[in-house]
């Protein structure tokens, strides 16, 4: 017959010792139920397998503290999946209802390579990063780093003023001002009067005179008033006798604008050009000596005192004391029967342009192409 504490043994007895304790990858897996995050799924794996490592080390000193074994003898509280042990067991002879521990559902994006190494040395790197932190913080005492004092720039631009309609309207009031007084300045000097000393040339020099211009003149403009002196003068090749002189006055009546030519140096100047141009442009003669082509002022003329209708003397004009052969008038069909010929060989028209400029300044040619070594 037996005792009611041997019955009661050998109820409390399992009824089988397979060991059927979970693994890690099992624990993790109940733990890690659907979608988890990385760090939470690192976190979980650290966990389950700090769990495993404690149980063998549980197992090596002979106790048997695992949860999850049917073998295993837990102590009162513990929560198992096995039989009812006599922890479990209630004051009032009931059996306790198993506890369930319920896994959170959490994003799980597969194992990954990372060892729990690496998760400790980020979260030493994160407390060392925390410790520097806190030991700057202005309460303990360290040098604060010197404030950059911001001072104003003296070399910077004034800044800009408002662009409100009022000042957009003045705006335009002072350029409207300022273009008319431009035009009107531009106006004067082309009106101002200029003399021009010439002489004709057809392979020799024959003297002229003068020919009172306007700087806003064309050049046509001057050469037609250079015939006309030619034809007063009776200037020819040839004068030698009265009857002669009278022949040159007809040639000179006759003769075309078009079949005359203004060289200023070795330069031809076109007939459709005003002479305001060279002069507001300060065009350089191209010569061994320098200068403008037309080295006249580009300022209006000083207002007189005098009557204003009065008009000034020849001698009183700029440009007066000017030497006459550089201002060349010549026959064009002469020019074009002896442009191979020194110096017509080397006059050039005139072109605006850096292309004409760097021709003119760099070794003088003949038309043929010739390198001329003096000149």
């Amino acid at each position: 017959m037996s005792t009611p504490t041997d019955s009661q043994g050998r109820a409390s007895a399992p009824r089988s010792f397979t060991n059927q304790s979970a693994s890690a990858e099992d624990l993790l897996k109940s733990q890690t139920v659907g979608l988890v995050d990385l760090s939470e799924f690192r976190k979980r794996r650290a966990e389950v397998l700090e769990q495993k490592e404690r149980e063998a080390h549980d197992k090596s000193l002979g106790r048997f503290t695992t949860g999850n074994s049917r073998s295993a003898t837990p102590s009162q509280g513990d929560v198992t999946d096995g039989g009812l042990t006599s922890g479990s067991v209630s004051s009032e002879g009931r059996p306790k209802k198993k506890k369930k521990v319920l896994a959170k559902s959490k994003l799980s994006f597969g194992d990954d390579g990372d060892d729990v190494e690496n998760d400790a040395g980020e979260d030493s790197s994160k407390a060392a990063t925390r410790d520097r932190s806190a030991s700057k913080t202005p309460g303990d005492g360290s040098p604060k780093p010197p404030s950059r004092k911001i001072t104003p720039n003296p070399n910077a631009p004034p800044p800009p003023k408002a662009l409100t309609k009022a000042a957009l309207e003045e705006e335009a009031k002072t350029r409207e001002a300022l273009r008319k007084e431009f035009l009107a300045m531009q106006e004067a000097v082309r009106a101002t009067e200029i003399i021009i000393p010439f002489v004709f040339y057809d392979g020799t020099i024959i003297p002229a005179g003068k020919v009172r211009v306007k700087k806003g003149d064309h050049v046509w403009l001057f050469l037609d008033r250079c015939r006309k002196v030619g034809a007063e003068l009776g200037v020819g090749g040839a004068q030698s006798s009265g009857r002669v002189k009278r022949d040159n006055r007809r040639e000179w009546a006759r003769v075309s604008v078009d079949d005359l030519m203004l060289v200023r140096g070795n330069i031809i100047v076109p007939h459709h050009y005003e002479f305001y141009y060279f002069i507001a442009n300060k065009v350089p003669s191209f010569s061994k000596n320098g200068g403008l082509l037309f080295d006249y002022s580009n300022q209006p003329p000083p207002k007189r005192d005098s009557d204003p209708l009065s008009r000034p003397n020849d001698d009183e004009l700029e440009g007066a004391d000017a030497d006459p052969t550089l201002t060349k008038v010549v026959d064009r069909r002469w020019y074009d029967k002896n442009k191979h010929i020194y110096p017509a060989s080397l006059w050039r028209e005139y072109e605006p342009g850096e292309e004409f400029e760097r021709s003119m300044k760099g070794a003088r040619r003949d038309a043929a192409g010739n390198v001329f070594f003096y000149g």
